[in-house]
C-alpha cells in the first residue's frame, strides 16, 4: 500500500523519467510486429490496473466476508481519493476517470483471484482420491 501511495501521491508523473525509454521500446515492438493497438495508453492502463490488484488481493483477505461489490468499493473509494488529491492539489499531475475505471478493474481483478484461489482450494481439500469398492 505505500507503493500505492508513493506512486499516486508523487508530485509529477511517475512515467516522465521513462518516457523516452518506453517511446524507443514501443517503436522497437510496433516496428517488428507488435499492433499498433499496444501503445502508451495500453500501457498506462494496465500499468493502472496492475497496482490496483494488490489491494484487491489484500482486502479480499482482510474481509473476506464481504462480497466483491463491496470489496471493490474500497478500491473505487481509494482510487477517487487519489485522483481528487491529484485534481485539486497536485498541479503537474493528471486526473482522470479511466484511471478511475482502470484501478477499480485492477482491484476486482484482485478480489477474483482470491475467491478463485479460494475455491480451488476447497475443493481440493475436500477430495480423498479414489477409493477401493470390495
Amino acid at each position: 500500500m505505500i507503493v500505492l501511495a508513493a506512486v499516486g501521491f508523487w508530485p509529477t508523473p511517475v512515467d516522465k523519467p521513462v518516457q523516452g525509454t518506453l517511446g524507443a521500446i514501443l517503436r522497437y515492438l510496433h516496428g517488428n510486429g507488435v499492433p499498433g493497438w499496444f501503445d502508451y495508453h495500453f500501457v498506462e492502463a494496465s500499468a493502472n490496473v496492475a497496482m490496483f490488484v494488490p489491494l484487491g488481493i489484500l482486502s479480499s483477505m482482510a474481509f473476506p466476508a464481504r462480497s466483491a461489490w463491496q470489496l471493490a468499493g474500497i478500491g473505487l473509494l481509494v482510487s477517487i481519493c487519489m485522483e481528487g488529491v491529484q485534481l485539486l492539489l497536485i498541479a503537474a499531475r493528471f486526473s482522470s476517470i479511466i484511471d478511475v475505471v482502470t484501478n477499480t478493474a485492477g482491484a476486482l481483478i484482485g478480489i477474483g483471484a482470491v475467491r478463485l484461489v479460494a475455491q480451488v482450494a476447497a475443493r481440493t481439500s475436500g477430495c480423498r482420491g479414489p477409493t477401493k469398492v470390495r
